[in-house]
């Protein structure tokens, strides 16, 4: 069977150096004894900037060398070519097909955006208007496990992660406690684009360790955790098991 060719995947150059990791003190499957691990999760990560040398591009590919160092298979879409939401026919194109197909495939996410006017960017939520909570009878991003990250040019700040983590909300998925944001991101990574060791660096391993964990402590029961009455009664899904079936009868 052919694989399907997704043109907008960023490359991970050097997936396998990571120069600023201590690995003496690195759990290397981070989820160990928290459920299966026979499939690796699937991890997409999107990133708010188009510049050459962006910093939210080189902090999530930070992000996705040491999900892969944790057993974990990465994507990284890139949305230069994205259109805005509305502004092609029904988003007829191709990247947001894409877009929309990387979402299904992906189990968790990644959120990276600069903090822009006190804000997140509009490439990082145009990607996020692109995911519908409904696609052909799918669901893009509900119930997926989420981390949630931003890079400053000047103090640290939260205000992006923060409207990141109400976005995340809103996509009904399961955002984790831990977060990153990197002060005076311009200082933090060396000139081939590699993050200097810093206490940013080891919160970003902090961040991709909690995410590895929760998404496989979830991976079994997302689906339960987000079947909701009224999709059901929408759907005209009845419940209709005995077990439950007998208890409503004996309810009344």
């Amino acid at each position: 069977m052919t694989k399907p060719v997704y043109p907008r995947l960023r490359p991970l150059v050097d997936p396998e150096h990571l120069p600023a990791l201590r690995p003496e003190y690195i759990h290397r499957r981070p989820a160990l004894g928290l459920g299966k691990l026979d499939q690796p999760p699937r991890v997409l990560l999107l990133y708010g900037s188009l510049r050459e040398r962006s910093y939210s591009r080189l902090a999530v590919e930070e992000a996705a060398r040491l999900l892969q160092f944790f057993g974990c298979e990465t994507r990284i879409f890139d949305p230069s070519d994205l259109p805005l939401p509305d502004q092609v026919k029904d988003d007829d194109h191709p990247a947001v097909h894409e877009l929309r197909e990387h979402s299904l495939w992906s189990e968790a996410q990644v959120w990276c955006s600069p903090e822009r006017h006190g804000q997140i960017t509009g490439i990082m939520k145009t990607q996020i208007d692109h995911l519908p909570l409904a696609y052909k009878g799918l669901r893009p991003t509900q119930g997926r496990t989420l981390a949630v990250m931003q890079v400053c040019a000047g103090s640290q700040s939260f205000n992006s992660v923060n409207t990141l983590r109400i976005l995340g909300r809103w996509m009904r998925m399961f955002t984790i406690p831990n977060q990153s944001s990197v002060a005076k991101a311009y200082e933090e990574f060396d000139e081939a684009g590699r993050m200097k060791p810093s206490s940013y660096y080891d919160r970003i391993v902090d961040v991709m360790e909690e995410l590895v964990r929760f998404t496989v402590l979830l991976r079994p029961h997302a689906a339960q955790l987000v079947d909701r009455y009224s999709e059901r009664k929408d759907r005209n899904e009845p419940v209709d098991t005995p077990v439950e079936a007998a208890g409503l009868a004996n309810a009344t």
